[in-house]
């Protein structure tokens, strides 16, 4: 059995919890937390669940509020509201919106509690078996003419030469996901370059945990597609902000941020060599984490899928031995940090041109303008991340996680003193 909790407090859902594992010790409640994460996204059906249920109050917020919206949606989990009194007006009010059940918080019965989330399962289970049996589940479970049971297909989110992206809900993960598909095209001598590079980003990403890392849930193989499952980002990534602008202190807590990313990253043994904004995604909580790993390099792999001589990422983002097609280290990763770094300070690229050789010319060649007088304090760190031999560059991610902690803490201790 499987549950989602939209609730604040942790005492009342350990309280719920503890009631719900007495009857079904292998329960599993999934917590969510609404002050943290907003209103569920408006796709999500909650498919993966035997219901839900929804407190009637938190921070900031009301069930009662939500309620109308979520038993609105066609196909959503029978919701049970919990209320402080099940004959409350709060409570009729709650019946009048759709809820299941609603549940009194005050002098819980257990028997009750019990029944009721008993016939609300049961209820899921023959809404879902219907579903299952009907034309729009088949075609909701087709991915670039390829069924995959267990995903219900929302949206096509992007299209490329090597796979296609596509937002769905899982039912075993309870939640939106990336869904990535490629074709499992195989030629004289074997597995195309583009597949082993989607195999291998599943292997590298799996050996790394993180909360700064994208979280992989699936991967599989039909007769003629691979597809892997990802973590959904709502909130986007980091371009969507560059566009809107940030402050210096801003700017500064993202770079932190992925620099301690990437001190995971490597001390996993992986440089990722395509570190730019659009790989750099924003949580609900206000953190950060590196998706696609497709062009990354693991020490430990055997397989080497890039082709000597062969320049490959963003010309924007490369270092200069990148971007000549010469033996990287972390180092590599700290540059491309740094032109983020110098973009989100400055709302544009260090260097650009139309010609991507021309923009991999002046990242060896040229330097950048410096910063505005007002973010002088920073560019010694950014000159180091910048510097166009390895050698002149910070050593590690942790050496840069340590200077833009003390940069982060020089600025707070200039504001405080304004």
């Amino acid at each position: 059995m499987r549950l989602m909790f939209v609730a604040e407090d942790p005492r009342y859902r350990a309280l719920i919890r503890h009631h719900l594992s007495c009857e079904w010790p292998d329960v599993e409640v999934v917590a969510y937390n609404p002050k943290v994460n907003g209103p569920l996204a408006q796709e999500f059906l909650a498919q993966g669940f035997g219901a839900v249920l929804l407190c009637d109050e938190w921070t900031g917020g009301q069930g009662i509020d939500w309620l109308p919206e979520l038993t609105a949606r066609q196909g959503f989990a029978p919701v049970i509201f919990m209320t402080d009194r099940a004959d409350s007006q709060i409570a009729r009010a709650a019946r009048d919106a759709g809820a299941f059940a609603v549940i009194g918080k005050e002098r819980l019965n257990h028997d009750r509690l019990i029944a009721t989330v008993n016939s609300a399962v049961a209820a899921q289970d023959a809404a879902q078996a219907e579903w299952r049996s009907s034309d729009a589940a088949r075609e909701a479970a087709t991915f670039c003419g390829a069924t995959i049971r267990g995903y219900r297909r929302i949206s096509k989110l992007a299209s490329g030469s090597v796979s296609e992206l596509f937002l769905a809900e899982s039912e075993r993960a309870g939640c939106l996901v990336v869904f990535k598909v490629t074709r499992d095209q195989r030629k004289a001598d074997g597995v195309d370059q583009s597949f082993e590079r989607f195999l291998q980003e599943y292997e590298i990403v799996r050996r790394i945990k993180h909360p700064s890392i994208v979280k992989l849930y699936d991967l599989g193989v039909t007769d003629e597609h691979a597809y892997l499952v990802m973590e959904y980002f709502r909130r986007g990534d980091l371009r969507s902000l560059m566009r809107n602008g940030v402050t210096m202190r801003q700017a500064l807590r993202f770079a932190h941020a992925i620099a301690r990313a990437l001190e995971a990253v490597h001390a996993a043994g992986v440089l990722h060599r395509d570190l730019k904004p659009g790989n750099v995604m924003l949580r609900e909580d206000g953190g950060v984490a590196l998706i696609d790993f497709g062009m990354a390099k693991h020490e430990a792999l055997t397989l080497e899928i890039t082709d000597a001589g062969l320049i490959f990422g963003t010309p924007h983002y490369m270092s200069p031995e990148q971007g000549h097609a010469q033996p990287l280290d972390e180092r590599s990763d700290l540059y491309s940090l740094g032109v983020i770094l110098y973009e989100l300070l400055t709302g544009h690229k260090p260097f650009d041109a139309d010609n991507p050789m021309a923009i991999i010319y002046m990242h060896a060649k040229r330097e950048p303008e410096r910063l505005p007088e007002d973010m002088a304090m920073v560019q010694p760190v950014l000159d180091r991340l910048l510097a166009k031999r390895p050698d002149d560059r910070y050593r590690n991610a942790r050496a840069v996680v340590d200077a833009l902690g003390e940069l982060m803490r020089q600025t707070d201790a200039a504001e405080r003193a304004a």
